[in-house]
């Protein structure tokens, strides 16, 4: 048990700081502009995704007191974009069972609506189940090497999906539940690290899964990266924004 538990905080702690793709490849510049980069004074912490033109959807673990702001149509976070739209954080809605381990999952409600464009762009949530061994991607601004180097470009990695059983096979001592999706790359050390958390796993055009947790390295086959599910919290998201 105390083990599990340094593990969990361990996760927890490094997906505060954002999870970082490494052994990915630089994305062509527009071709994710649903995503979104979230910061404190500059620095970016955290990924997230458009679901309407003022609410981004994120990890509930990516919560912090300190106000964000919301960077949409960015390919290099350090360039100046005319692409780019910046917003401000208003208000942080947390799945309300969020527990530091399960229910990973945030709206964020901007302080005004963002223009789409060409480079922000919406995406809905997948319909449906997600088949195992689905082909999916996820993207993130992020450590490239798990060595502390970071991309000048938005970077992105194939996923395949994992069935449950085995997902929780691998991971032995931490909780796998039905409402998170295991993923892994295509070779060793490929996938998200202890920061783009908050971004989301896109399997056939649209968003199946939020950036949540992985293991001590970044991509290892032997702790799949997981992902919490959205479809579990549609009807939950659905009825966030039709208050909001």
């Amino acid at each position: 048990m105390a083990t599990s538990s340094l593990l969990l905080l361990l996760f927890i702690f490094n997906g505060a700081n954002g999870s970082y793709i490494v052994g990915g490849r630089d994305a062509a510049p527009n071709s994710r502009p649903y995503m979104a980069s979230l910061q404190v004074r500059g620095r970016h912490l955290c990924g997230g995704a458009l679901m309407r033109g003022d609410f981004v959807l994120t990890a509930a673990h990516c919560e912090i007191p300190i106000p964000y702001t919301v960077v949409l149509g960015a390919n290099s976070l350090n360039a100046n974009e005319p692409t780019k739209q910046e917003f401000t954080v208003v208000r942080s809605i947390p799945h309300p069972n969020y527990d530091g381990h399960g229910n990973d999952i945030m709206l964020l409600k901007l302080n005004g609506s963002a223009q789409l464009t060409d480079s922000v762009q919406l995406i809905s949530p997948k319909r449906g189940r997600l088949s195992t061994s689905s082909q999916c991607i996820t993207a993130g601004w992020g450590d490239v090497g798990d060595n502390g180097t970071l991309p000048n470009r938005l970077q992105e990695v194939n996923v395949t999906t994992l069935p449950q059983r085995g997902c929780i096979k691998r991971w032995r001592t931490v909780p796998i539940t039905s409402s998170m999706v295991c993923g892994i790359g295509a070779g060793v050390f490929q996938g998200f690290c202890s920061g783009d958390s908050g971004g989301p796993l896109v399997c056939d055009g649209a968003a199946a899964g939020v950036v949540s947790f992985s293991g001590r390295r970044c991509g290892d086959p032997r702790t799949p990266d997981v992902y919490t599910r959205i479809s579990t919290f549609r009807r939950w998201i659905a009825r966030v924004l039709n208050k909001n």
